[in-house]
């Protein structure tokens, strides 16, 4: 019983002080939101600000276009997560039902896919995109978001698709009900929860991808967010403290807003089809 006692107690505090680790830089990074320089600069910095202002907040929207950038990234980010899953829910659909060789060279092609570093993608991506008059263009850039979440996409939404029993599909089918009937009445509807999550997580990927769209967006008025958010940074590195915090803090809440009501249907997806009843 102590035993069991001791490793609980250690666990808690294990999981406490990796939760610590993850909040330090939101925490530190709300701080400094609400600094004024005085603070910003001293040797001896504290956690909650003696003087809170509000100044960099109005310098930030002052000096960059950060809502035409949110617009950008919004737009980029919401395309993406549509066409997604609009491809990845039939896709998914077969993988999680046909059982066969192409279905598993598909699902290991989904897995290694994930390997694939960015700097491995952006050279044929940018010649397609050049090729086709996309490049410094939102709709490029959405192609650029559904190529790279499309394998997780697919990953996830196979998991729900297995979740849902193959009986009720069976039982419709000897009502009388067609496969088109059956996907859209008795399937469709099971797996709205998956495919809200899916495209949820699409978006969040979308929203704070920073690589291609620094690549491939060169103009002020087609940079999306994250890119935005470098132009706080002066040509020796100098970064201009307090407006960038108050940007990047700004930028950061729609994506933890999303993911804190995503989170536990990302688990259900990951989970989904790994019990057989």
């Amino acid at each position: 019983m102590r035993t069991s006692t001791g490793a609980r107690v250690g666990q808690y505090a294990a999981l406490l002080a990796y939760l610590v680790f993850l909040a330090f830089p939101f925490l530190w990074l709300i701080s400094l939101a609400f600094k004024p320089p005085r603070e910003l600069a001293s040797l001896h910095p504290t956690w909650i600000p003696k003087n809170p202002t509000l100044d960099n907040f109005r310098q930030a929207f002052d000096e960059q276009p950060l809502l035409h950038a949110a617009l950008n990234s919004l737009l980029a980010a919401f395309g993406a997560a549509l066409i997604a899953v609009v491809i990845a829910t039939p896709m998914a659909y077969v993988m999680a039902r046909r059982r066969g060789r192409l279905t598993q060279a598909a699902t290991g092609w989904v897995v290694v896919s994930q390997a694939f570093p960015f700097v491995l993608l952006i050279i044929p991506l940018f010649l397609v995109l050049k090729n086709l008059g996309l490049i410094n263009s939102v709709p490029g850039l959405v192609m650029v978001y559904v190529v790279w979440s499309l394998p997780f996409a697919l990953w996830m939404l196979s998991g729900y698709v297995r979740a849902v029993p193959a009986e009720l599909e069976e039982a419709a089918a000897v009502d009388g009900a067609g496969r088109l009937r059956t996907l859209v009445s008795v399937t469709a509807p099971l797996l709205a929860p998956g495919i809200v999550a899916t495209a949820l997580f699409a978006f969040i990927t979308a929203w704070n991808e920073f690589f291609f769209a620094l690549v491939l967006l060169k103009t002020p008025e087609r940079q999306t967010l994250p890119v935005i958010l470098t132009h706080f940074i002066g040509a020796e590195g100098v970064a201009d403290l307090g407006p960038l915090a108050a940007a990047a803090f700004l930028a950061t809440l729609p994506s933890l807003l999303v993911f804190a009501l995503i989170q536990r249907r990302i688990t259900g997806g990951m989970l989904a089809g790994a019990v057989k009843s």
